[in-house]
């Protein structure tokens, strides 16, 4: 990866100033830029070639991340249907990925481990746990262990950032979470230090980590795929602190949003719409001055309430930097769809509905994350 790109870019950018009245509309070209490095897209295959749509997004397009899934959930839904049948296959998939880009790429998965694993041992992989297990045991060098081996082979196969470590608190009755055992426990302590040592075995293995899902939806009894989800009644303030406390030892790369109501904290949006959540808590409040990604932009969560421009309008007015499109949910499979979104995003900042200062924003933020591939602690 040409790191050298990036702090090219970096330099660059230094000289805009930070106001936003001071920022002139750019061209076009540079507009659509970075409209499409706020993107992170999925497509479908396991091999690309110079006619895919991955390679239309990356080298085209210009795509700042893409994500990687197993299993088609708008096709098949059998393993292996997807983007990921071996570790040999991923890693040229992953290295074909890169070649594409004209900077470094984020390559993202969810490999959580135990039931949220995209690199199984049926692909040939080594098997994992899941996080309550390893938050009953609570034993840092236990949870190193399985967490090195995890972020051993997601390196070594060409992925730079994992979706994960979950901060939700444990509750059994989840749909989304606590049903799969997602979360390490229902104590906040313990929830702390399990997803340190879990960033810390990524950070050894020069992979960044993006913790989800902000404020906490573990006290949810719904799924946001599928459904609005309210936790006003269920959530806790202390959900908030191992955000606080990991934010403070400067652990944390990436946080993910929530498609969640939490009227304690906005009477009017969901988490991944709502600047006071994501901009005067967490920013503001929490201090978090790193990427802030969505969860899927065409979660059920957010389509059945707003329009897709409406939403990706708030998602970047309340703060967000990447805008997740795995194009691999209920809600279908569109190849143009990233196109399209960046068409979007253009639309709104030439219109005045999204400030161009927020784009510029996350895009700087973006190239600072990507500044951090492949570094080691």
């Amino acid at each position: 990866m040409n790191k050298k790109l990036i702090m090219s870019a970096l330099a660059v950018l230094a000289f805009f100033p930070l106001k936003a009245q001071q920022l002139e509309l750019p061209c076009d070209s540079l507009l659509r830029r970075e409209a499409a490095r706020m993107l992170m897209v999925g497509f479908r295959g396991d091999k690309i070639n110079d006619n895919s749509d991955a390679a239309r997004y990356v080298r085209d397009l210009h795509v700042g991340s893409i994500v990687l899934f197993d299993v088609d959930l708008t096709g098949s839904g059998k393993a292996g249907s997807r983007n990921v049948t071996s570790k040999r296959q991923l890693t040229k998939l992953t290295s074909d990925l890169q070649s594409y880009a004209d900077e470094p790429l984020i390559i993202a998965a969810d490999q959580e481990g135990g039931l949220v694993c995209r690199l199984k041992t049926k692909y040939g992989f080594k098997p994992t746990v899941n996080a309550l297990y390893l938050g009953t045991i609570d034993n840092r060098d236990t949870t190193l262990h399985y967490s090195r081996q995890l972020a051993q082979e997601v390196a070594q196969c060409g992925l730079n950032l994992n979706l994960s470590p979950v901060l939700d608190v444990h509750l059994d009755k989840n749909p989304h979470l606590g049903h799969f055992k997602r979360c390490f426990s229902a104590s906040i302590d313990v929830i702390t230090r399990n997803a340190a040592w879990v960033i810390d075995a990524h950070h050894e293995h020069g992979v960044l980590t993006a913790v989800k899902h902000f404020p906490g939806q573990g006290n949810a009894t719904g799924d946001s795929h599928y459904e609005l989800v309210d936790v006003t009644n269920t959530w806790k303030p202390e959900e908030l602190e191992p955000y606080r406390q990991l934010i403070a030892q400067g652990k944390l790369d990436v946080v993910m949003t929530a498609h969640i109501y939490n009227r304690q904290l906005d009477p009017d949006y969901p988490a991944t719409l709502s600047h006071k959540m994501v901009t005067d808590v967490l920013r503001k409040q929490l201090g978090f001055d790193g990427v802030v990604v969505t969860d899927d932009m065409y979660m059920e969560g957010i389509l059945s309430q707003y329009s897709i421009d409406d939403a990706i309008a708030l998602a970047i007015n309340a703060g967000a930097d990447i805008l997740l499109v795995g194009n691999n949910i209920n809600t279908g499979f569109e190849a143009n769809r990233p196109f399209k979104l960046v068409d979007i995003i253009v639309g709104l900042v030439k219109s005045g509905k999204v400030p161009y200062q927020r784009v510029h924003e996350s895009s700087e933020r973006i190239l600072r994350l990507k500044a951090k591939i492949g570094n080691k602690d």
